[in-house]
């Protein structure tokens, strides 16, 4: 049940579905996957929640808006590539993951480039992490480097 739970967020964030009914589905498998010591399925789900940046504390905090994200003027999925960027994906690995073409996410790391004003990937990385977007490591998730 907890597979298809995850599954089912999967579907739902990829789909543009709705995010409530995302956040509660990847609660419930990243729940049953603590029940049932499968930390790979915790893994998957909790790599999913950060990807889609759904809280999977059981009363989701409200969104606190930080002016220094606000002003860069990212758009959700490009905040969400950029967290990708951050821990050394590839295009194709970032397409991969947000079921999306590899073109589309070398158009999305390009605008990201243009409106952090920055040159390359390892800058962009800089700054997600300086503003705090990233982790400085994620379990199940190394990264390129």
């Amino acid at each position: 049940m907890g597979y298809v739970r995850w599954r089912q967020a999967e579907a739902l964030i990829a789909g543009g579905g709705e995010r409530a009914a995302a956040a509660d589905a990847l609660r419930e498998a990243a729940d049953l996957a603590a029940d049932l010591a499968a930390p790979l399925l915790l893994a998957e789900a909790k790599g999913l929640a950060r990807r889609a940046r759904v809280s999977l504390e059981a009363e989701p905090e409200d969104a606190v808006e930080d002016p220094d994200i606000d002003r860069l003027g990212l758009t959700e999925r490009e905040l969400t590539v950029l967290l990708l960027v951050a821990e050394g994906h590839t295009n194709r690995e970032i397409g991969e993951s947000l079921f999306i073409s590899e073109k589309t996410a070398s158009v999305h790391v390009s605008r990201i480039l243009a409106k952090l004003g920055v040159r390359s990937r390892v800058e962009a990385a800089t700054s997600a992490h300086r503003l705090g977007l990233a982790a400085t490591s994620a379990p199940g998730h190394g990264g390129r480097g």
